[in-house]
């Protein structure tokens, strides 16, 4: 089953990678949690399994730079300020050698690689105010994605 899914997967993936990237956030920005959902997120990143945990923290650092980045286009720069310091806090938590002993190691890199594309998109668009602090996110999101990357062609 799980060839199954892997083998429609990679067959699926050429066929999403075409779509404009515009479209593609669109829909990201359309499927945000909640503030409840996203405590639910965070609650069950912080008690998962250690190897669970790796790509659960990835997952929440990808929907809070979505947030993020939606709350600076929105003009509201103290919020999307406050959402980028957890997004920094929980990819420290990546950082912590989280990745050395993670399932689901290679779908943490590449939701990694996603979110760090993203955050350099919404770095364009920023005003010249909020480039610092997206910028020093995004070379923290570039670090772990680089970690993550090797750990993935270390196994």
């Amino acid at each position: 089953m799980k060839s199954i899914l892997r083998f429609a997967l990679l067959l699926s993936l050429p066929l999403l990678l075409s779509f404009p990237t515009t479209s593609r956030a669109a829909s990201v920005d359309d499927n945000l949690p909640n503030a409840q959902a996203l405590m639910q997120l965070e609650l069950r990143a912080q008690q998962a399994n250690p190897r669970d945990q790796c790509f659960l923290y990835t997952e929440l650092v990808h929907v809070m730079t979505e947030m993020a980045g939606k709350q600076m286009l929105n003009g509201d720069v103290d919020q999307a300020t406050a959402t980028l310091k957890k997004v920094n806090a929980y990819a420290m938590l990546i950082h912590m050698d989280m990745a050395s002993n993670s399932k689901r190691l290679k779908n943490a890199e590449e939701l990694m690689h996603h979110t760090s594309y993203r955050l350099g998109e919404y770095l364009h668009k920023a005003s010249n105010e909020d480039r610092d602090t997206l910028q020093a996110t995004l070379k923290q999101l570039d670090q772990v994605h680089e970690e993550l990357l090797a750990q993935v062609f270390k196994h």
